[in-house]
């Protein structure tokens, strides 16, 4: 009966780009490019630390096709601290690093096959890791349905880039099924692709662990790996450990009806305050939104660019201008109105502001679809990068009920300032 402990690992993305940093010149652009580094620098030393047994990484080592040698170098020299402790690293090539030149030239040990499924032994455990790596981009294949049965009397482990039973926003990369995989006969999957730690099942265990370092605002939260202890042959625990190194962040704040700009002010850097605080010395790396009907709607609305200067002076306020980057600032709040006073007027102002209260959203939503049509093809009009920004999906249709509710709103302020 063996009892040992491991670490799954997926997703490092090691020098992944970063976008839209050198446009910025505020961006901490190099303490951010190198995060993927100092994230594996970090598992390497946690392994080392807690001298854990061996580990497995599920696919995507690098970012796309790299040329540069100084990712695969210092991706060897980290292995090669591990294989220094006689601590096995076991991988297997994702959809990203799938055709990287670096990988196929580098000598990496336990870099599982592309061919067909490959089993590790390892030689000072009874543990069988079973696994296959990409060899294009766009495996659609169920790669999983010809790993080998379960080795008897070993612990088994299956090590497989996917997307599972068609996880939301990932590609249909190597198609499986939860069941399709608990009936293999492995006690443990160790699973790569998703970026967000996922435990898919404990019987037997079936684990996305998430990447290893976020690289954007839509990689937020803790990012990390994960530690799983085996005792007596059967896993006792499978739990997350935190190893990036800058913490991305949102930072949403509803302010409340009767709060002027000191008050929202405040409110934003408490928020940021215990955003910080749970980021645990990192670099916090923030997009900051503040919405609601408010009393500081028109001081924000006097000066955009001084209320947001202003949320980026609190920013630096709590632990100096190193601590917490802002990426981006959205004032998404709206002026108070009182549309009951508004409604029960009786001239045409009262019978304009029933009309809106009840307007077809669907007609209000013809109306901002034509007219973000016609912003956008304005001369003037700087050029929008961010698909996601709200002027680009109007044009395209995509009305969000709070664009509808923030149109209404806007023009009830201007009848009552009428």
């Amino acid at each position: 009966m063996a009892t040992f402990r491991f670490l799954h690992c997926a997703d490092v993305h090691l020098d992944s780009p970063l976008r839209g940093l050198e446009a910025n010149p505020d961006a901490p652009a190099d303490r951010i490019r190198r995060a993927t580094r100092r994230a594996l620098e970090n598992l390497v030393d946690f392994v080392l630390r807690e001298k854990l047994d061996f580990v497995v990484a599920a696919g995507d080592l690098y970012d796309g096709d790299w040329q540069d040698w100084r990712t695969g170098q210092f991706l060897v020299a980290q292995i090669g601290r591990l294989t220094a402790a006689g601590i096995p690293f076991v991988a297997i090539r994702g959809n990203h690093d799938a055709e990287s030149v670096i990988t196929r030239r580098l000598r990496m040990p336990h870099l599982l096959d592309t061919k067909r499924p490959e089993t590790i032994r390892l030689p000072n455990l009874p543990v069988s890791v079973h696994g296959q790596s990409f060899a294009t981009r766009a495996v659609t294949a169920n790669l999983a349905r010809d790993y080998p049965a379960a080795d008897a009397n070993r612990f088994n482990i299956g090590l497989l880039h996917t997307s599972v039973d068609g996880r939301e926003g990932h590609d249909s990369y190597a198609p499986c099924s939860v069941e399709q995989l608990s009936g293999h006969g492995y006690q443990y999957w160790a699973l790569g692709h998703v970026h967000q730690r996922e435990v898919l099942s404990e019987t037997p265990w079936i684990v996305f662990p998430g990447n290893l370092q976020g690289r954007h605002i839509n990689e937020a939260g803790p990012k990390g790996a994960t530690l799983v202890t085996v005792i007596d042959d059967r896993v006792a625990k499978a739990e997350p450990i935190v190893l990036d190194d800058v913490r991305w962040a949102r930072i949403e704040v509803a302010v409340p009806a009767d709060a002027d700009e000191d008050a929202a002010l405040a409110l934003t850097r408490t928020r940021l305050l215990a955003a910080y605080e749970q980021a645990g010395g990192r670099l916090l790396a923030t997009r900051i939104v503040l919405s609601g009907a408010c009393a500081a709607h028109a001081a924000f609305s006097a000066s955009l660019h001084g209320a947001k200067e202003k949320l980026r002076a609190e920013a630096m306020t709590i632990d100096g201008p190193d601590a917490i980057w802002t990426e981006k600032i959205t004032l998404a709040t709206r002026p108070v109105i009182d549309t009951a006073s508004l409604r029960n007027r009786e001239d045409a102002i009262g019978r304009l502001a029933c009309a809106l209260e009840t307007i077809d959203p669907e007609q209000l939503g013809g109306a901002l679809k034509s007219y973000a049509e016609k912003l956008l093809g304005h001369a003037s009009w700087p050029r929008l990068e961010q698909a996601d920004h709200a002027l680009i999906k109007a044009a395209e249709g995509e009305i969000s009920p709070e664009l509808i509710e923030r149109a209404r709103d806007l023009l009830l302020a201007r009848i009552a300032e009428g």
